[in-house]
């Protein structure tokens, strides 16, 4: 079974949620002959730190991602080459981007029941 890759949208996501961020994907529909492969969005109501994704499939090109939130926290500029996830969390954590202090999906508690409608 293959190894879940850093430059994989998906477990990038999942990576940042499980850590406590706020992740939402903005696009992944770049052209082929774009080296970028998708771009993704942390804490869009507050810092809107845009991630992305650079692959041109060989090192030093493979896991070069792309931070810029207008250098509000990050200097501009700002490109971080890893193979791990860890690595972005650690930057995110020094540079103290705000984590969530409640659920992803905050429902304050509330299960989507069944109510009865009334009949005519």
């Amino acid at each position: 079974m293959p190894k879940n890759k850093v430059t994989t949208q998906g477990y990038f996501i999942r990576s940042l949620r499980n850590a406590g961020y706020n992740t939402s994907r903005v696009y992944d529909r770049y052209s082929p002959e774009d080296n970028r492969k998708w771009t993704i969005v942390i804490n869009a109501n507050t810092d809107s730190i845009f991630i992305t994704c650079v692959d041109k499939g060989e090192w030093p090109w493979r896991g070069l991602f792309h931070i810029d939130d207008a250098s509000t926290i990050f200097p501009q500029g700002l490109y971080i080459n890893t193979d791990s996830t860890d690595v972005i969390l650690k930057h995110l954590e020094e540079f103290k981007v705000k984590k969530l202090d409640d659920k992803l999906n905050n429902n304050n508690e509330r299960t989507r029941g069944t109510t009865k409608r009334k009949e005519k």
